[in-house]
């Protein structure tokens, strides 16, 4: 096994431990990367010019193409996999003529079956899409009968989404399974009204209402009137950025409860101590409503990126798969990114703005020619930013009616639990209390889609998800080669603890699989080109992040900005602001549309969508947006983004022509 500091901290890991991984992507040793077939040879797309030219069909990636295409400029979202998507998207198998279907990301999704404050949802309702789900209100949970030593036989409970004190509800949940249930309930409740302020300012301005200039001003300007009746916010707003941890210290002792907020932060990749308060305040706000649903969407979690492409494609957004990008063009007299070189040599020129949805990490791969210190500085920044690690997978498909040991899956208790109260597709599974949770080897999740959509796979089976944290060390895998005895081997180690897991629920999983697949660190890197299959970035609420921008200066944001160095050069996703998250992504790719658009066509965008559900009024800036819009609208976009047709010009000329492009195009 190949030892550096990255896998050392993974080898004994504590609870107190957060854990990040380091690299120098500038200066590392390059390494011959296994290919996959079904990744596609990125050898197609064709030249062109348009305003906007958005890589990568993430979450972020397709939501910018579509809310840009909305606003009337001429977008393209070039897509290297041949799925777009991102990590949202579904592959299939066919086995013995039967076809089985299996998401390969995000999994647990809130309030996108009817408007609601999920910004996602919103999104595809801006779009005037639709989204068929299937909801259910329960998450599951597979921990150690002890909250102290880690020790005991597995023990399951349920979070139930809605009205705490409701039969089966969060407090009832407390009350069975908390060392103090009464002081875990009192416990909540203190955390709950000391949030409860920043927890309102959920509802008095969306993150849609968001745009990275001066006319913001005018956009969030229908948060006025709940700003000046709750001016303590403003003392608050800096603890919005922090480290959830600091005032959960100060108020939760009970050891279950502290454990239940450390997993509903793991999620965005820290527990408690690393995670945004910003976190909490939208379970707080949301998850306790007495409508609040989990969706599973029909078909396969690719349906959300489908609704993103057919709201962007219905405006003139372009989507080419299979067209991996090569270079970020930067015109060296300008310092402007004037475009993109595709890996079949073709140039797509940007006439306003190249919008980056790749990681920082693989997003400053691409600027192979801009040597100015500048970005040469921002590129050396962001390539040694710290990472979350990457993810084990595990994929399953289970026969149900199998009989084993006298036993059909329906007759096993701890499957009975799972369909208990309309069935929990979704479900989370703590090996050891004592050890971090950010480590692959303790923390996993599993998702069941057909539990809730028989659509996925044949009668009589079930299609299984199973995934670590984002803890995953990626040096071992490397040393290693696909397909060799030694990688088998070592993908079979690795993923034990995830069959552990999954045992919890169905504990003779291995002899009902009709076949499985592991899919190692490398297979993740390949298929959803994210450098080194990392989770994400990962640096810890509680301090500004390099590159921060304005609000850098004066609170502890945790991101660099959307903004780069490189004129007409953006980055969304979920390396940005609001975070790791499908919601987070794609509201990532509405502020960076917003930002490239005038403040008339953003403030249309949210007047209208507010009209389409009453939940929805808070999006409308209302008149106070008169306060500020005769002052700022002029300042919108900002000139870097405005572009130039000398600028765009450029692009096509001398060395960039030096390859015929190659008129191969994968649209969807």
């Amino acid at each position: 096994m190949m030892v550096n500091e990255n896998v050392e901290q993974t080898l004994e890991t504590s609870r107190d431990k957060v854990m990040t991984f380091s690299y120098d992507t500038e200066r590392e040793k390059v390494y011959d990367k296994p290919v996959y077939k079904g990744t596609g040879d990125g050898m197609s797309g064709e030249s062109g010019e348009y305003d906007v030219v958005v890589i990568g069909s993430g979450m972020g990636g397709l939501a910018c193409g579509a809310l840009i295409a909305k606003y009337g400029s001429k977008a393209i979202v070039l897509e290297s996999h041949i799925k777009m998507g991102g990590s949202a998207h579904t592959f299939s198998r066919t086995v013995n003529g039967e076809k089985y279907s299996f998401e390969v990301g995000p999994s647990i999704f809130e309030g996108l079956d009817k408007p609601s404050l999920n910004p996602l949802r919103i999104l595809i309702d801006a779009l005037d899409e639709t989204l068929e789900v299937e909801t259910y209100d329960g998450l599951g949970y597979w921990v150690p009968t002890s909250n102290t030593d880690g020790t005991g036989p597995t023990r399951y409970w349920r979070f139930q989404l809605g009205d705490p004190e409701a039969p089966g509800g969060f407090f009832e949940a407390l009350r069975e399974h908390a060392e103090d249930g009464e002081l875990a309930i009192k416990e909540w409740k203190a955390l709950c009204r000391r949030l409860k302020t920043l927890g309102g300012s959920t509802t008095a301005v969306s993150l849609l209402n968001l745009r990275q200039d001066a006319g913001f001003l005018a956009t969030t300007a229908g948060s006025l009137p709940f700003v000046t009746t709750h001016p303590d916010v403003f003392l608050d707003l800096p603890l919005t950025f922090d480290s959830l941890h600091k005032t959960v210290d100060q108020l939760v002792t009970e050891p279950f409860l502290r454990n239940f907020i450390d997993t509903m932060c793991i999620f965005c990749g820290f527990p408690a101590k690393g995670a945004m308060t910003a976190h909490l305040l939208y379970i707080i706000e949301r998850f306790f409503e007495p409508s609040c649903a989990y969706s599973v969407p029909v078909g396969g979690t690719e349906n959300i990126a489908r609704a993103l492409y057919r709201g962007g494609s219905k405006h003139g957004m372009k989507l080419q798969l299979n067209a991996h990008v090569d270079e970020i063009l930067v015109d060296d007299e300008s310092d402007r990114a004037v475009g993109v070189r595709l890996k079949n040599g073709a140039v797509i020129k940007a006439k306003r703005a190249v919008v980056s949805n790749a990681t920082p990490f693989d997003t400053i791969k691409l600027l192979k020619n801009a040597q100015t210190p500048k970005i040469a500085d921002w590129r050396a920044t962001l390539g040694q930013l710290p990472r979350h690690g990457a993810i084990l997978h595990l994929f399953v498909a289970v026969d149900a009616e199998k009989v084993v040991d006298g036993k059909r899956l329906e007759d096993h208790p701890t499957w009975q639990a799972a369909l208990a109260r309309g069935g929990s597709p979704a479900h989370l599974v703590i090996q050891d209390w004592g050890r971090s949770m950010q480590d692959s080897q303790n923390l996993c999740s599993f998702f069941i889609p057909s539990v809730k959509d028989p659509s996925v796979c044949p009668p009589g089976k079930h299609t299984i998800h199973v995934y670590s944290s984002g803890g995953e060390p990626y040096e071992p895998w490397i040393a290693l080669k696909p397909g060799t005895p030694e990688y088998e081997a070592y993908k079979a180690e690795r993923a034990e603890v995830l069959w552990r897991a999954l045992e919890k629920c169905i504990p003779d999983a291995k002899e009902r699989a009709v076949f499985h697949i592991i899919g190692s660190p490398l297979a993740h890197e390949a298929f959803l080109r994210r450098d080194k299959g990392t989770y994400g970035m990962a640096w810890a609420a509680g301090s500004a992040a390099p590159y921060a921008g304005l609000l850098g200066a004066v609170l502890p944001f945790p991101f660099p900005n959307l903004k780069t160095p490189i004129d007409g050069l953006l980055r969304c996703g979920d390396s940005t602001f609001p975070g790791i998250g499908t919601p987070s992504a794609a509201a990532s790719g509405v502020i960076a549309a917003n930002t490239l658009t005038t403040l008339e066509n953003h403030v249309d965008m949210l007047e209208s969508t507010a009209k389409k559900a009453p939940i929805y009024n808070f999006l409308d800036p209302g008149p106070f947006q008169w306060l500020y819009r005769p002052f700022v609208s002029a300042l919108t976009p900002s000139s870097e983004l405005r572009g130039t047709p000398e600028s765009a010009a450029t692009a096509g000329s001398s060395s960039l022509d030096s390859n015929p492009a190659i008129n191969t195009t994968a649209a969807v």
